[in-house]
């Protein structure tokens, strides 16, 4: 593969949905038209103002709902392109090692890609259903200060909120698409910034009191847990500059990994400590995770989707890059007792709220809470079993969660309410709608042929297999999965079984959850020609 081609594979995923975020901001900030009180103002003085008839106001001309699924096919070309590339060649750099692409980078793109595909192909019926359901905002200005004005569409309001709403995902995408694939720990984090804000104006997409409260907090604690991953950002970069690494490469991961024995041990160990809280605190780890079932559950579902499916877990590819610069300087028991201690904290929590959890849209944010752990249970262990069942995860958690998220969000069209409670006969109901969202959860309590059954033994095995402490963390582990295993099941089955009146679907529609879920089954199945990728990324993440 030439240089230049390098440099466009490792470009294009981060470009292309930012130039896509920018044709539509672009395209409504030029629809928009002054309001009166300034047509107004403009008024020449001692002119007489004559009434004159409105004229129509004409449509902005997006582009058409299919153009969303650009970005994700972008990304999943350049993942597959990416991948082929490296495990011919290696690893793939551009400007000047800026941006660079292993085995993990291309596994992690094509999880982006494959989530993004699902979420983004469920948004246009989505958005209908939120106009229909009259929660969508119209874009109204509020009259005196009072409440977005809801369900009276006038013509052109109804692309303009679907403009809005598509710039601000798209531009979601390009930062974790930018956050795999930069090898510079600086820009990681600026990348991992840049979702909190954007992601922050989704989750108040409705501007509903709920969901406004629900973005302040999402922006609070994420901000104070990415200051704390900055903190810790900085002190590796003191430690590398005080070991002689130049200013240049002082955050260069693969520089870093090079010469991580040349760190100081209590600078890096202090550094290390604050990016996994951090950082941990957007993969909703313990103790800055409470902003994550508020978030989810107000967000539009697409957007949960991605939040759920990717976001945490590009959050913690960034902690994966930084445990092993802290193996190599600390050795590998620091990060075994950090990480196993936080998966367990999580864990507890995780499950004592999901036996009480009566709202299914929390449940399923809890329910991500449950399996970042056991990822992060993997990444303790550490040994190329473990770190290839905790990335197999990561992918059939992404696919199964978007496809129950999105899911969701026609369960609450339909039901006009999130209690689980006030929920019941959807299999009765509506057979097709049911059955995904019944075969999503089956997927993730850990059922075959699903990949999380896969993963979730390869992880067992591991732990286990890694004997000592570890063996007595997977146990207790194991016994809090099932107390989540059992309250996932039981609620999800109330609300499918019981009797309803039928109603009519459109199976048609659901075609991005089924294709999620045949991915997760396949994955599952045989990995096939990505079972060397899978092994590849592993191996990037072992303890040198």
């Amino acid at each position: 593969m030439s240089p230049t081609a390098s440099a466009l594979l490792l470009t294009a995923p981060a470009a292309v949905p930012l130039a896509i975020a920018g044709a539509y901001a672009l395209t409504e900030l030029r629809t928009r038209k002054p309001a009166p009180a300034e047509v107004h103002a403009a008024r020449p003085p001692g002119s007489v103002l004559v009434a004159e008839a409105s004229e129509p106001e004409a449509p902005p001309r997006y582009p058409a709902a299919w153009a969303g699924l650009v970005s994700p096919a972008v990304i999943l070309l350049c993942g597959s392109l990416l991948a082929a590339g490296v495990l011919d060649d290696g690893p793939r750099a551009a400007y000047s090692g800026l941006l660079r692409a292993d085995a993990l980078t291309a596994w992690m793109l094509l999880v982006i890609g494959a989530v993004a595909l699902i979420a983004c192909a469920s948004t246009p019926a989505y958005l209908a259903g939120e106009r229909a359901a009259g929660r969508a905002v119209t874009g109204v200005p509020p009259a005196h200060g009072g409440p977005p004005a809801r369900a009276k569409w006038r013509v052109g309001e109804k692309s303009r909120a679907w403009g809005s709403y598509q710039s601000l995902v798209h531009a979601f995408l390009a930062c974790m698409s930018l956050a795999v694939l930069t090898a510079n720990l600086g820009v990681l984090w600026v990348a991992i910034e840049a979702t909190t804000i954007v992601t922050a104006f989704l989750v108040g997409h409705r501007h509903t009191r709920m969901s406004v409260e629900a973005a302040w907090k999402y922006v609070v604690i994420c901000s104070a847990g990415i200051a704390l991953a900055f903190l810790g950002t900085v002190l590796i970069y003191y430690a590398a500059r005080q070991a002689g690494i130049a200013e240049a490469w002082a955050l260069d991961w693969p520089t870093l990994v090079a010469r991580a024995d040349r760190l100081d041990p209590a600078v890096t160990r202090l550094g290390i400590t604050l990016v996994v809280l951090g950082f941990g605190a957007k993969a909703g780890l313990i103790p800055l995770h409470a902003w994550l079932p508020d978030a989810h559950s107000q967000a539009p579902a697409p957007v949960s989707a991605l939040m759920s499916g990717v976001l945490l877990s590009v959050a913690f590819a960034a902690i994966l890059r930084y445990r092993v610069i802290a193996d190599a300087a600390l050795g590998a028991g620091f990060t075994q007792v950090l990480l196993a201690g936080i998966a367990l904290l999580t864990l507890a929590l995780a499950a004592g709220l999901l036996l009480a959890q009566r709202d299914y849209k929390r449940m399923l944010a809890y329910s991500s809470m449950e399996h970042m752990s056991l990822i992060a249970l993997a990444a303790a262990v550490g040994s190329p079993l473990a770190l290839s069942a905790a990335l197999l995860h990561i992918a059939g958690h992404g696919l199964a969660k978007s496809v129950a998220f999105c899911a969701s969000g026609r369960i609450l069209h339909l039901r006009g309410t999130s209690r689980i409670g006030r929920v019941r006969g959807l299999i009765a109901q509506v057979p097709w709608l049911g059955g995904v969202f019944g075969l999503a959860v089956v997927a993730l309590l850990g059922f075959p042929p699903f990949s999380l059954f896969a993963s979730e033994l390869g992880i067992a095995r591991a732990g286990f297999a890694a004997g000592g402490g570890l063996g007595r963390a997977m146990a207790a582990a194991l016994l809090l999965v099932l107390a989540a295993f059992a309250a996932l099941a039981v609620r999800t089955a109330r609300m499918l079984l019981g009797a309803a009146p039928a109603e009519s679907e459109a199976p048609a529609a659901l075609w991005p959850l089924v294709l999620g879920l045949i991915a997760c089954a396949v994955l599952g199945v045989a990995t096939g020609p990505l079972g060397d990728l899978l092994s590849q990324a592993a191996a990037v993440l072992e303890r040198p």
